[in-house]
């Protein structure tokens, strides 16, 4: 744990940084008390972080649940009854780990993962940026387009020039230029500067300013623009911050909906971040993604039994591990050490930290997520890769994260289909002799129902007194489907005169009288068919 610390000290101090205001603005944005927030944080970072084989991934509450969380404590009458949803959430995601569900996270498609990034990356800045200018629209972990009151994600950036709080800005543009200044010149002028990271320093700064313009009347920045965590007055009122579910509602089908529900889209955004970050890791570790499931079921167990708000894997404080250097699983663990520290002993220095500092720090974060040259790079791919990106990052950003992933997903499906299509067969027209048509059919090695279409409309087209040749030597797998197909055509050919010579690992047949019986009859190996 300690031989990687001088890289994963730092990384932790950014992603704390990070996280505590999502932490907060999330539970604010899910109905539900700010200190829950705080305590999924935690249990993200120490509990899951040390179960997790993910060295890079981060942990905590998460905004895509913030809309399923507001609706389930109005549904179940109280935030006491949600933990019960939130603890047998946690139980069947065990029971999904235990299944090895885990395996559904490798078949997202790379363009879709590009896309999920990239799209964060622009919300997380377009989310900021009222931050930044002192005007605070909405909760920092609202990431959905429609906001609560009547305004969306860019009208709201309208009204900024409006309501510039002017000591917010310079203190963000300020933060801004530190960031940017550690991160391209500092960083590599000496030691000293990668192991005291940027965000650090913005933030001290950023203390220091709010302390000495407190009492000026341009340069203040008032408590609504600060960061807002609970400051209990003694250990009893601390402890009475924690909430623990009533288990009397359990025999209630809506909890065992939620909790299904929980579980369901918390695993899928789990299972999509492990991908994202994996993606992102410059080691290139591979993430167990089974034992990732019984990891976050652990942490949503323990983290209802507590009061705190359902955990996933979230994708922005991860990519602020890497960035920030993160190497090991220390990293995520300390951090959630340090969120724990903070609330305890120092909540009143925390609420003294400008959002416009935080804002800073995210928008470098954000960059780093959308940076323009992956466009770039996803047009010369070709349309294959590119429309899916473009799909899924433009449905993040105008709906919300879960309707742009199921968006270029099925963008994606369909690129897949169309790719089957086009590939299930190879058609070589070889010569026209003694008055037919000599044409050469070669399946591809897996054939299945999806290549129906193609190889009906190649066959549908071939000429009367055409000589086909299908050869099948190297196909490994022939749907039924397809078999069935070829018995239809089989009638077809006699009328329109085209004999089917058929070439396979057994032989060659001349107009099989059936391919239905002759696919029947084969030993499995004999044509390489498995």
């Amino acid at each position: 744990m300690f031989r990687t610390i001088k890289n994963d000290l730092p990384a932790s101090i950014v992603v704390f940084f990070v996280a505590l205001p999502l932490c907060l603005g999330i539970a604010l944005a899910s109905g539900a008390p700010l200190f829950s927030g705080l305590i999924a944080g935690i249990i993200g970072g120490i509990v899951v972080g040390s179960l997790s084989g993910s060295k890079i991934g981060v942990s905590g509450p998460a905004a895509g649940l913030a809309a399923i969380v507001l609706t389930a404590i109005g549904t179940l009458g109280g935030y006491q009854n949600f933990l019960v949803a939130v603890v047998l959430g946690g139980i069947i995601q065990l029971i999904f780990g235990v299944l090895k569900a885990g395996i559904i996270g490798y078949y997202f498609p790379s363009s879709v993962i590009k896309g999920m990034l990239t799209g964060i990356g622009i919300i997380i800045i377009l989310k900021q940026i009222p931050h930044f200018f002192g005007y605070d629209a909405g909760p920092d972990g609202k990431d959905g387009f429609f906001q609560t009151s009547s305004e969306n994600t860019f009208s709201s950036l309208l009204h900024i020039t409006d309501n510039i709080i002017l000591g917010s800005l310079i203190i963000g543009i300020v933060s801004l230029a530190i960031l940017i200044l550690w991160d391209k010149v500092l960083s590599k002028k000496a030691k000293i500067f990668q192991l005291i990271q940027g965000p650090l320093v913005a933030v001290i700064v950023g203390i220091i300013f709010f302390s000495l313009t407190q009492s000026h009347s341009t340069l203040s920045i008032s408590q609504s623009h600060l960061v807002n965590v609970p400051v209990p007055e003694d250990a009893s009122s601390f402890l009475a911050q924690f909430n623990f579910p009533n288990f009397g509602v359990i025999t209630n089908p809506d909890v065992w909906v939620i909790a299904f529900t929980i579980a369901l889209v918390a695993s899928l955004e789990t299972l999509l971040c492990v991908e994202a970050t994996d993606k992102l890791d410059p080691h290139k570790n591979v993430t167990p993604t089974n034992r990732e499931l019984l990891a976050q079921g652990t942490g949503n167990i323990i983290s209802g039994l507590i009061g705190g708000l359902p955990i996933t894997q979230v994708i922005v404080r991860s990519s602020a591990n890497i960035q920030s250097g993160g190497v090991s699983k220390s990293s995520t663990i300390i951090h959630g050490i340090l969120l724990l520290i903070s609330v305890v002993l120092i909540p009143k220095l925390l609420n003294m930290i400008p959002l416009s500092v935080l804002a800073a720090i995210l928008f470098v974060v954000g960059y780093k997520l959308a940076k323009p040259k992956l466009f770039k790079q996803m047009y010369d791919l070709g349309w294959k890769q590119s429309v899916p990106f473009t799909i899924t990052v433009l449905g993040i950003v105008f709906i919300d994260l879960l309707w742009g992933i199921g968006l270029g997903l099925a963008v994606g499906v369909v690129v897949i289909l169309l790719k089957s299509y086009q590939n299930s067969h190879f058609l070589h027209i070889e010569d026209k002799s003694n008055g037919k048509h000599k044409i050469k059919m070669t399946l591809a090695e897996e054939v299945t129902f999806f290549n129906k279409g193609a190889i009906l409309k190649e066959l549908d087209s071939l000429p009367r007194d055409t000589y086909l040749e299908l050869n099948l030597i190297k196909t490994r797998y022939l749907d039924n489907d397809i078999i069935e197909i070829l018995e239809d055509f089989a009638i077809k050919a006699k009328e329109r005169n085209i004999d089917i010579n058929l070439v396979s690992k057994r032989g060659v047949v001349e107009n099989p009288p059936s391919f239905v019986q002759f696919f029947k009859e084969r030993p499995k190996s004999s044509l390489g068919l498995n």
